[in-house]
């Protein structure tokens, strides 16, 4: 089912006793794990939260509202879900794992039986989604440290309704997310979210709320959209010249994509046209200059 268009979804009403969530313990995450003899994997990068404070939290910083329809990726066995369903309208939760996905209902019947209806499942991998039974106005999501950031470009790219974020991820990919030209975690993913979002980072998890306990820090992550920048080069041809300027980080800029230019003198051609020092790095320039670079280096230019 793809996106519903103009589809008026009812806010979340104040909390009565109908809509009371109760969020999993360490004990019921053990005992749902348990009962589905489920084997986290690092794989997946399944580490499940089982503290409530922190999923409160999650759900507080991430400002989601009562008229918002979340999206979720990875919700596993439904601890951040149910904060979320507590405090949006509508909830899709995406989930590649068939058994995850098959016992999240039940967990919700469980936990939130109220809010049963706001819950929408899709079994799917999150990199290859194109359509949702709704389309999310928030992101929020406890994201696998293995494809955090191409599952977040892939969302940004593919479902314009959503302007606003909070994803957890593994602390040095936060920091990749977050940083800004010329820090020493600046790279290929800091340039890509900057294309579509202003990404600051906003929070630290600590280990020990997890399940397996992961053996090292989380980072919690805003992500505001703004409009891309105005350019008359294609995303595609940005892109390309950013994986080139950081495929060797330690090479000039004119050596660096001599390859996308036809060569080192092609290449200096396109940066001094670009206002670009030929002998900068490419962690030194934000996602504009990176486009200047790409209108001179399109075939066209």
């Amino acid at each position: 089912m793809g996106p519903v268009a103009g589809l008026h979804l009812q806010a979340r009403p104040a909390l009565s006793e109908n809509f009371r969530v109760g969020l999993l313990s360490a004990s019921a995450v053990r005992r749902l794990a348990t009962g589905l003899d489920l084997r986290p994997t690092k794989q997946r990068g399944q580490n499940f939260v089982t503290d409530g404070n922190t999923v409160r939290r999650i759900v507080s910083v991430a400002g989601v509202r009562p008229d918002d329809v979340v999206l979720e990726v990875g919700p596993g066995l439904g601890s951040l879900t149910l904060g979320l369903l507590e405090a949006a309208a509508h909830v899709v939760a995406v989930e590649i794992d068939p058994l995850l996905a098959g016992a999240l209902p039940a967990t919700v019947a469980e936990f939130a039986p109220g809010r049963v209806d706001a819950l929408s499942v899709v079994e799917a991998d999150a990199l290859k989604i194109i359509t949702l039974p709704y389309e999310p106005t928030r992101v929020v999501a406890n994201l696998p440290y293995n494809v955090s950031v191409p599952v977040l470009l892939h969302l940004l790219a593919t479902f314009p309704g959503w302007h606003h974020g909070l994803v957890m991820v593994q602390a040095e990919v936060a920091d990749r997310l977050a940083a800004g030209p010329g820090s020493k975690t600046y790279g290929i993913p800091s340039v890509k979210m900057s294309w579509y979002a202003e990404t600051t980072r906003v929070g630290t998890v600590p280990p020990s709320v997890f399940w397996p306990v992961p053996n090292v820090d989380s980072g919690l992550v805003s992500i505001v959209r703004r409009p891309t920048p105005e350019t008359t080069a294609s995303r595609a041809e940005v892109f390309a010249v950013v994986d080139a300027a950081f495929a060797q980080r330690r090479k000039m800029l004119r050596s660096a994509l001599a390859g996308l230019a036809g060569s080192s003198a092609a290449a200096t051609t396109a940066l001094e046209a670009a206002g670009v020092d030929p002998t900068a790095r490419g962690e030194v320039l934000d996602v504009i200059a990176f486009a200047r670079i790409a209108e001179q280096l399109a075939p066209s230019a």
